[in-house]
């Protein structure tokens, strides 16, 4: 999942991955290959859903996706085979016929799914694949990405924080163009930071918990100290390190408490952070 305020460089990023824009500083890679040095390499491994799907409103799902199987090299041989199997995927074999222009919202978005999907990539990009759906075609969208992500690598732009931990197994968070926070779904819900009262030299007790490998930032007010663990940390792993690396330091333990976080605390806290930084 690829979350972030608007403006926070979402689609830009999307775009430079799949080499429809270029970048102006840095490097990136997509399936190992380097999109800037080897970007036919890239393309012919991504499937790309931008915001505003490219459709052709006159043609009909069928002859449109037949295109587009052209249009990635697929051979005449294989390409009805290609476009009868991804329209079964994305429900659309009974809307073969019709015109993409007299489709609903949700029905253009799955063609845009299957578009992204001829050539069988293993990487699909899709930004922001939901908005402006209905409920139930949001559900129906969801459930295909959920689908989809068991024989691909999906990177899904949103700002919708619950459609992220309804699909997504991880969570890059983005601001201002910079990532500023990592977190696998399943660390937050088995708990992503601990609580703990402890007596002794503030000095000390910082420096011990900072030198725990899991630890990724500390907290206190008086004598109790917020730990919150690093992305793919987990808590009952580093909890009996953090109480020996204590106990240890002479520093007396007098309360441990699991604390399961939200990603919206992750979400709220990380771009709190940025524009404390920001503005320094």
């Amino acid at each position: 999942g690829f979350l972030g305020p608007n403006g926070a460089g979402k689609t830009t990023t999307m775009r430079i991955l799949t080499g429809f824009h270029p970048a102006t500083a840095g490097t990136a890679q997509v399936a190992g290959f380097d999109v800037h040095k080897r970007p036919l390499e890239v393309k012919r491994r991504v499937g790309y859903l931008p915001e505003s799907v490219p459709l052709y409103l006159e043609m009909v799902v069928s002859s449109y996706l037949s295109y587009v199987a052209e249009l990635k090299g697929i051979g005449r041989a294989q390409r009805k085979k290609e476009v009868a199997d991804v329209m079964e995927r994305c429900g659309l074999l009974h809307m073969q016929k019709r015109l993409i222009q007299n489709l609903s919202k949700g029905y253009r978005q799955r063609v845009g799914l299957a578009q992204a999907l001829l050539g069988n990539p293993p990487v699909l990009i899709l930004d922001e694949p939901t908005v402006g759906l209905d409920p139930k075609q949001i559900v129906g969208i969801r459930q295909m990405i959920k689908d989809l992500a068991e024989n691909h690598t999906v990177l899904l732009s949103t700002h919708i924080l619950p459609e992220v931990s309804m699909i997504c197994k991880r969570v890059l968070i983005l601001n201002q163009g910079r990532i500023v926070a990592e977190r696998s779904m399943d660390s937050l819900s088995n708990g992503s930071s601990l609580n703990l009262e402890l007596r002794g030299s503030a000095g000390t007790i910082q420096e011990t918990l900072m030198k725990v490998e899991g630890v990724d930032k500390t907290s206190m007010q008086g004598n109790r100290y917020s730990v919150q663990l690093s992305a793919d940390a987990k808590v009952q792993e580093v909890s009996p390190i953090l109480v020996r690396a204590l106990v240890g330091a002479q520093i007396e333990v007098v309360q441990v408490q699991e604390q399961s976080g939200t990603l919206e605390d992750v979400f709220i806290d990380a771009i709190s952070q940025e524009a404390e930084v920001a503005h320094g």
